[in-house]
C-alpha cells in the first residue's frame, strides 16, 4: 500500500533534520532552510541548529544551541546567549562574510560583513567577491 502525503512529509522532515544534524557551521548557512525555527516548549539539545529571526541579508538567522534546555517565551535566541550562539555573526553582531552561491544570497550595496576581522561595506549590488578578489567592490567600514 503506498504511503499518504503526509507519511511521505514526515519522512523527508526526517531526513532533512538526519542531514542538518551532519553539516559543518559553514554548509550549515548555506542550507539554513534545512532548519526548524524555534519554538516555545520545545527540548533543544547542545550542538542543535535553528532558526530565528532574519539576518542582516534577509535569511534566517541561525543559531546553534550552547545548553541543552528547554525553550521557553522568554527564552528567545537573541536574548540569552547563554543558550545559543548566533552562527556567521562575529562578536558585535556583524554577518561574518560567507561565499555566496549566486544572485539570491550575493552582497548588495551597504551590505556590511566581518571578514578576516575586518569589517567592509559593499559599495555595489549583487557582490558576490571577497574584498580580496575584487577591493574595489568593497570599502572598510568604521563604526
Amino acid at each position: 500500500m503506498a504511503q499518504s502525503y503526509i507519511e511521505n512529509a514526515r519522512a523527508i522532515r526526517e531526513a532533512m533534520d538526519f542531514a542538518g544534524a551532519t553539516l559543518s557551521e559553514e554548509n550549515a548557512l548555506v542550507c539554513v532552510h534545512l532548519y526548524r525555527p524555534w519554538s516555545v516548549g520545545v527540548t533543544y539539545k547542545v550542538n542543535e541548529y535553528l532558526t530565528y529571526g532574519k539576518n542582516s541579508v534577509g535569511d534566517p538567522q541561525l543559531y546553534k544551541v550552547v545548553q541543552e534546555h528547554t525553550s521557553q517565551a522568554d527564552w528567545t535566541p537573541d536574548i540569552v546567549p547563554a543558550l545559543f550562539t548566533a552562527i556567521g555573526l562575529d562578536e558585535e553582531g556583524y554577518p561574518v562574510w560567507s561565499q555566496p552561491t549566486g544572485a539570491h544570497d550575493a552582497y548588495n550595496r551597504g551590505d556590511i560583513v566581518d571578514y578576516n576581522g575586518v569589517l567592509y561595506e559593499s559599495l555595489i549590488d549583487g557582490n558576490v567577491y571577497s574584498p580580496d578578489t575584487y577591493p574595489a567592490g568593497w570599502t572598510e567600514y568604521s563604526v
